[in-house]
């Protein structure tokens, strides 16, 4: 009903007295029409309508998405049940003041000494005494009545929201895309954190079983795997802060997702954790696609990862090329299964997020032993595509 008094101000001056009745009953249809396009037709009517029938009725309506497709048919849809609501409201709150005035009258009326009771063109007359008793009666099934019709209007209304206000074919697929969107970028943002994560605390623990062990003989070389372990752990926190920034709905990211331009400070942590790293690169790495280059800085920091947990890390060897329209990883490094247990040595999920991520990509992804060295060996080769396929 707080609805009702604009587009009834506008219907009533656009019939204007001065015509006659059928013309003055087509103004103020015309009117009254115009006024409720206009309230709908704003973006935020259809949002307000949906969070006051989810708060008033109960209706449990999703956010409204807009659909490129049709967006002036969900306005549309939005007058209506606002012509619907202002209609219900009408005349609920028309029929309950009435009943709620009878029921308050006729009491009154036999308590006073009882008399006639005209309204509407009706006159009802209302004994005195034990034989007007009947005015209670009526007053407590007008009470009863006006409940019921209120209940009742609320109930209309509460079938015709989901109708208008609810999603249309367009719109439902819009929100599983929507859906899908968020579940793939969180699922993107677990891996990311858990490669980040994982490559630190290995690194670490190397780097912390070192110092102690050199604490005594080379204090100088204790301190510099303890200030490693200082940055490798503030990258760490750089990385677990921009995934957090991300999920928080009202702060964006706080830091940039680190590509193949930061392969130097990754590969220079991997060395003063002790390992003997050596990297080649071919092609131009820094104007490779976004996307390509953030995976496969991701594929090589999990990848250096198993290096150190899996092996004695001696003559670990890197290559990275960008050549003929491919980014091709490969990451050797030598296995010695009889080597005594090192921390982070447990199976994990990193060549299960390596192999997600390549085949993502449309790529190409082999892990296993290799002889090609001598001895045994793991290698890991990735190539990914610089250009998505036709």
């Amino acid at each position: 009903m707080a609805l009702s008094p604009p587009p009834l101000i506008v219907a009533f001056v656009a019939a204007s007295p001065k015509w006659p009745a059928a013309l003055r009953v087509v103004g103020f249809s015309l009117g009254l029409c115009a006024m409720l396009v206009a309230m709908g037709a704003p973006r935020t009517a259809r949002k307000e309508c949906v969070r006051l029938a989810n708060r008033l009725l109960g209706t449990g309506l999703p956010t409204p998405l807009e659909s490129p497709a049709s967006p002036w048919a969900n306005r549309l849809r939005t007058s209506v049940y606002l012509a619907a609501h202002m209609a219900v409201g009408a005349a609920v709150t028309t029929v309950t003041c009435l009943l709620v005035f009878a029921a308050v009258v006729f009491p009154s009326v036999w308590l006073s000494g009882g008399g006639p009771v005209a309204s509407f063109g009706w006159t009802i007359g209302v004994q005195h005494g034990w034989q007007g008793l009947w005015a209670a009666v009526v007053s407590a099934v007008c009470l009863a009545l006006a409940g019921y019709i209120a209940t009742g209007g609320a109930a209309a209304l509460r079938v015709l929201a989901p109708v208008l206000l609810g999603h249309r074919p367009a719109e439902r697929l819009a929100a599983v895309e929507q859906r899908m969107n968020l579940l793939a970028q969180r699922n993107r943002l677990a891996q990311e954190l858990h490669d980040s994560i994982g490559h630190t605390l290995t690194a670490s623990t190397i780097q912390a079983a070192v110092a102690g062990e050199l604490m005594d003989s080379d204090p100088d070389a204790a301190r510099r795997a303890l200030s490693s372990i200082e940055e490798t752990s503030r990258a760490a926190m750089d990385d677990l802060d921009h995934v957090l920034g991300v999920l928080r709905e009202d702060q964006s990211p706080t830091t940039p997702q680190r590509t193949l331009a930061d392969l130097g400070p990754l590969t220079e942590r991997v060395r003063q954790a002790g390992a003997g790293l050596r990297v080649e690169t071919t092609g131009d790495l820094a104007h490779l696609p976004a996307t390509v280059s953030r995976e496969a800085y991701r594929i090589i920091q999990e990848g250096l990862t198993n290096a150190l947990r899996h092996s004695e890390m001696a003559a670990i060897s890197l290559r990275v090329a960008a050549q003929d329209g491919w980014l091709e990883v490969e990451l050797i490094n030598p296995v010695n299964a009889t080597a005594r247990f090192r921390p982070g040595r447990e199976r994990g999920h990193g060549l299960t997020g390596i192999t997600e991520r390549v085949r993502l990509l449309r790529g190409e992804v082999s892990a296993g032993p290799t002889d090609e060295r001598g001895g045994t060996h793991w290698r890991l080769a990735a190539r990914i595509p610089l250009r998505s396929a036709p």
